[in-house]
C-alpha cells in the first residue's frame, strides 16, 4: 500500500514566473490569477510581483514554484522551491 506524500506544512504554494533576475540570490516572480469583478463579474486578469530567494540561476521566462518563508530581506519573504526548466 503506498503512501501518499503528506504536506506538512501550511505555508501557501504559488506558480509563477521569473520576469527578473538581475539580484544577487533573489528573482522577480509574476503571479497572475483570474478573478471576477464582485459587481459586473467579468474576468479580470490580475498580476502581482513577489521577490523569491533562489540559490540557482534562473532565466526570465522561466516557470517556478514559490513557497511563503523566513524574510529574507526588506522585501524578500518568499523561496524558490521547484523550477521547471524549459527544453
Amino acid at each position: 500500500m503506498e503512501e501518499k506524500s503528506k504536506k506538512t506544512t501550511k505555508r501557501r504554494e504559488i506558480d509563477g514566473v521569473v520576469v527578473g533576475n538581475k539580484m544577487d540570490k533573489t528573482v522577480k516572480v509574476r503571479v497572475d490569477t483570474l478573478e471576477a469583478h464582485p459587481v459586473y463579474k467579468k474576468v479580470i486578469n490580475k498580476k502581482k510581483v513577489f521577490f523569491a530567494h533562489t540559490e540557482e540561476d534562473l532565466e526570465v521566462g522561466q516557470e517556478v514554484t514559490i513557497r511563503e518563508s523566513k524574510p529574507y530581506s526588506k522585501k524578500v519573504r518568499w523561496l524558490v522551491v521547484n523550477s521547471n526548466k524549459k527544453e
